[in-house]
């Protein structure tokens, strides 16, 4: 198949668009850099056109109240793009528990990109994946000073970004889902506790300090990021650690 990968550059996007071809697929990857804008849909229609399928892996370059505006120009354009050059299938990327967390804003704008993506007529496939464990060291970054990392003990499922990508692709090459695909890491462990693993593996000498009301996951209650009926990566933290 051909499959447009837009946001194809990025972390995730290079490895998917490298798992596809070497799956025998022709990936082609989309971005700002190749001329491809989802906000002011420049390059688009030529980017999708006699694609199979499109996958779209595109982010808010913020967290703030301004994400969902992001997300609701982006589909609209992409969507019409796909529409207009006969897409059959349509897939995007999203995050375990994202419909569960309306106090985080980003969190709603992801929940508006799911819905219209549901919402349209191409067939479509959501994958939603828990906490990037290449995103840990950002997270500790937030709430840190020369002395301490004051993190939340928040429930955590961390998943490797090329577990993810391998989910990706494979969800990319098969049949529409119309629904949701949950993919997550091995293990749940509070938000402290990765943090507190992760500075003893780089000898950083800071303390964890269990605050729940640091950083933006402080807003989220319970085990909502976590889904132990996700589909199990194999990757687990200490070993991607090492």
């Amino acid at each position: 198949m051909k499959i447009a990968v837009i946001g194809g550059t990025g972390l995730i996007g290079s490895q998917v668009v490298r798992n596809l071809n070497a799956a025998g697929h022709e990936a082609v990857p989309h971005s700002k850099s190749t001329g491809v804008d989802v906000i002011s849909g420049r390059g688009l229609e030529e980017a999708v056109a006699g694609a199979d399928v499109v996958v779209n892996l595109t982010n808010s370059p913020t967290f703030d109240d301004a994400s969902p505006a992001f997300f609701q120009t982006s589909m609209d354009n992409l969507l019409a793009a796909a529409r207009k050059g006969h897409v059959g299938h349509v897939v995007i990327l999203s995050i375990v528990g994202t419909d569960q967390v309306p106090e985080l804003d980003y969190y709603r704008a992801k929940a508006l990109q799911e819905r219209l993506l549901a919402a349209g007529a191409i067939p479509y496939s959501i994958v939603r994946a828990t906490q990037f464990m290449e995103f840990i060291d950002a997270v500790l970054s937030w709430t840190a000073d020369a002395d301490t990392v004051r993190l939340p003990a928040t429930p955590i499922q961390p998943i490797a970004s090329k577990d993810v990508a391998a989910a990706v692709a494979e969800v990319a090459a098969g049949a529409p889902l119309n629904g949701i695909r949950a993919i997550a890491g091995p293990d749940i462990l509070p938000l402290d506790e990765l943090g507190r693993i992760t500075l003893a593996h780089k000898g950083d000498h800071r303390t964890v300090v269990t605050d729940p009301t640091a950083g933006m996951f402080a807003a989220v209650k319970g085990g909502v990021l976590t889904d132990n009926d996700a589909h199990l990566a194999a990757t687990r933290y200490a070993d991607w650690l090492s």
